[in-house]
């Protein structure tokens, strides 16, 4: 008897001790996309919720497409952090809509964004130009590399599906006949190379990004508009912007992407306070971008980003969890 009452004092006394918290999280896996903001987020995840919340956390390989069908069709992973909805809305508004899936919190708070960019100190030089037709009106400004005597606009990489896109932009803006040509950039590298030799010089740049990204955490480049009275307009898109070769292009805007954390209703339902915690875990694309940034600078993991991250940006994170897990999660990480 006197055994018994032991063994059941101890395990109340693991049960009152701060690591039963892992009780009401238990175990959770987090997807690890093959991207570095996606990596780097997963790990917050995994960091925040192991040593804040007392879960046991595992990070699971994962990538857009076969993430989130796992997660419709089997309920696994628990948690996509970074899932890029927009390709597949249909299928997972209805896996939400059933209660099988929930949109925890918007990722990104405003969005992922591609278009045509400036150099801020361009557009600070140029308050005038706001949109793509102000631009591509000043051809002499963005002269390129081949035939100064044109205008340059840097395409996307060869092979990538916004390569269609810019070049039919380009023909719907009338780019040609407004005195520009279409640069080919050959790789992500080659348009990234563009950009990084346009701010060491101070030269005027024009082309396409998206956001975020490394490289706009290093340069400070200005998103254009599209232009007065032009929104995107999705059957446009699907019927011509997309298209390869499609002979009468009109100027259209990017869709913002959709960027929500993705969880299984295993986790909402079992995760307590570290499922509250993924509903208010939102951050901006200048955030994301100074982080890719130090990430690339430094050749970091997702992992050692992580850690910077939560050591240098208390200001961010802590608004995302109560003072106790924030006191938890600084002890761990010192």
């Amino acid at each position: 008897m006197k055994t018994v009452i032991a063994g059941a004092a101890v395990a109340a006394a693991m049960l009152a001790a701060p690591g039963a918290l892992a009780a009401d999280c238990g175990r959770v896996t987090i997807a690890n996309m093959n991207w570095p903001s996606a990596e780097v987020l997963a790990w917050i995840d995994s960091l925040i919720l192991t040593e804040g919340y007392g879960c046991a956390a595992e990070l699971v390989v994962g990538d857009t497409q076969p993430t989130l069908t796992s997660m419709i069709e089997k309920g696994e992973p628990d948690v996509a952090p970074e899932g890029w909805i927009n390709s597949y809305r249909e299928a997972l508004d209805t896996a939400v809509a059933e209660g099988r899936l929930f949109y925890a919190v918007s990722t990104l708070s405003d969005g992922a964004a591609e278009g045509f960019w400036i150099p801020k100190y361009v557009a600070e030089a140029h308050p005038e130009i706001r949109s793509i037709p102000d631009a591509l009106a000043r051809p002499e400004l963005f002269p390129a590399p081949e035939d100064p005597g044109k205008g340059a606009v840097y395409n996307c990489p060869t092979g990538w599906g916004c390569e269609t896109n810019v070049g039919n932009l380009f023909r719907a803006y009338d780019g040609e006949d407004k005195g520009f040509v279409l640069v080919d950039t050959g790789s992500a590298a080659g348009l990234d190379g563009s950009i990084a030799r346009a701010f060491e010089r101070k030269e005027p740049w024009l082309g396409y990004y998206w956001s975020p990204t490394a490289i706009l955490g290093k340069y400070e480049m200005v998103r254009l508009d599209p232009g007065e009275g032009v929104t995107f307009d999705k059957a446009e898109w699907d019927r011509c912007t997309t298209v390869i070769g499609c002979a009468d292009p009109k100027p259209n805007a990017w869709v913002t992407s959709d960027v929500r954390t993705v969880v299984t209703q295993r986790f909402r339902d079992a995760g307590g306070p570290a499922y509250d915690y993924l509903t208010r875990r939102s951050w901006d694309n200048a955030t994301v971008n100074r982080l890719l940034a130090w990430m690339t600078d430094n050749q970091a993991t997702g992992e050692t980003a992580a850690k910077h991250f939560l050591k240098s940006s208390p200001d961010v994170w802590t608004a995302w969890v109560s003072p106790e897990v924030a006191d938890k999660v600084k002890a761990a990480i010192e």
